[in-house]
């Protein structure tokens, strides 16, 4: 068994970006937390589907160049491979849980030089 708090994880940076709760032996799960105005970068994972469910506030999520605006109930997962890229546009802080899957001891980001607006190239 494993049982944890929320309030006793840190955030990589102070009050916001992500935290893990747990890495577990199948599942990473954590909080993310992303400020008005802060973007994430675009990234995919090989090796691991990476799903969302927002807790707080709303965010303009760009899947695979394509975008969903995720507000507070909706869940989203990213398959593997499938670029996602996080850039919150509104007044208030973004809240959700994330689960990444399967587990993987290496880090599975692959970080791709795109921004809303250029033309989005899908990597085979």
């Amino acid at each position: 068994m494993y049982l944890t708090k929320e309030d006793d994880h840190e955030y990589r940076f102070g009050d916001h970006g992500p935290k893990y709760l747990t890495k577990g032996e199948n599942v990473d799960l954590g909080i993310v937390v992303i400020t008005p105005g802060e973007a994430h970068p675009c990234h995919k994972h090989v090796n691991q589907e990476e799903s969302f469910l927002a807790l707080e506030g709303q965010c303009d999520v760009w899947v695979d160049g394509d975008l969903v605006v995720l507000k507070k109930g909706d869940y989203l997962i990213c398959e593997k491979g499938e670029a996602h890229f996080f850039n919150n546009t509104s007044e208030n802080d973004f809240k959700a849980v994330f689960i990444k899957a399967p587990h993987l001891e290496v880090k599975d980001s692959v970080y791709i030089k795109w921004q809303p607006g250029e033309v989005f190239v899908k990597e085979q």
